[in-house]
């Protein structure tokens, strides 16, 4: 599969798949781990044969949080100023889309991560928190800005104020969760909806993601201006050119990757 020591990194078709392997610690995330899958998806970004990311972790965790014995001697001047969440950051910034596949755990850094993501197809048996309250700190890898954006300030005040976890019909409700499926049902779900994704164009695609992910930045005035001027923009790519040639003539398309 691969030669990381923290993940498990294969391809099938189109589909980069990364699966999160530290099984005796619940998947949790150290360094060396985030620091291979920022890795992948960077390489993943450049590689036209890749066109959907999937990120997974077990059947009975995704990730159970960041790594504490990392943590626990630390003090201010190292955390703020050298910054260990920076690094995982730019996994947040990949332009391919990704899919966060999960099952089990999903808590603290873990359920960050998995905001990450583009959408998140989740196991019945997955549970999402922010229990860093329980330790004395608070979500430091995006926690309470991505997940107030995508569930809103009560929700988010209730996770990251209690510790309390929230299983995967709710976090569907709240709108964390784009699909919840059964356990045996999740892998084929995750992978026909990365591979419907990755049969796009894959510059529409990155198009696409970075226009949603404007409107978690910026007044919807400014946000539709960003939209008009990527849409516009994709009119000069050999892609649309396909794309609305191949819908006139009731064909598929060929896109610029394929020829």
């Amino acid at each position: 599969m691969s030669d990381y020591e923290n993940i498990l990194v294969s391809q099938e078709g189109r589909v980069k798949i990364i699966q999160l392997n530290r099984p005796k610690a619940l998947n949790a995330l150290n360094m060396p781990l985030m620091l291979e899958v920022q890795s992948v998806c960077m390489a993943a970004d450049k590689d036209e044969s890749v066109g959907c990311i999937v990120l997974k972790g077990s059947e009975k965790a995704f990730a159970a949080g960041a790594d504490i014995t990392e943590m626990a001697d630390k003090d201010f001047a190292h955390m703020y100023g050298v910054n260990p969440f920076g690094e995982w950051d730019k996994i947040g910034q990949t332009r391919t889309p990704m899919i966060a596949s999960v099952s089990g755990f999903a808590l603290g850094g873990g359920c960050e991560l998995a905001l990450m993501c583009d959408l998140i197809i989740a196991s019945t048996t997955a549970k999402f928190g922010q229990p860093e309250i329980t330790l004395g700190i608070i979500p430091g890898a995006g926690g309470t800005q991505r997940l107030t954006k995508t569930i809103g300030k009560s929700k988010t005040m209730d996770l990251c104020l209690t510790g309390r976890m929230m299983g995967a019909e709710e976090a569907e409700r709240a709108g964390l969760v784009s699909r919840v499926v059964d356990p045996e049902d999740l892998d084929a779900e995750v992978m026909k909806a990365a591979g419907v994704i990755a049969g796009h164009s894959k510059v529409a695609a990155m198009a696409g993601k970075d226009a949603v992910n404007r409107s978690f930045e910026t007044g919807l005035t400014e946000g539709i201006g960003a939209e008009r001027r990527v849409f516009a923009g994709l009119f000069s790519t050999a892609d649309q050119k396909e794309g609305m040639a191949a819908f006139l003539e009731k064909r598929k398309p060929v896109w610029s990757r394929d020829q």
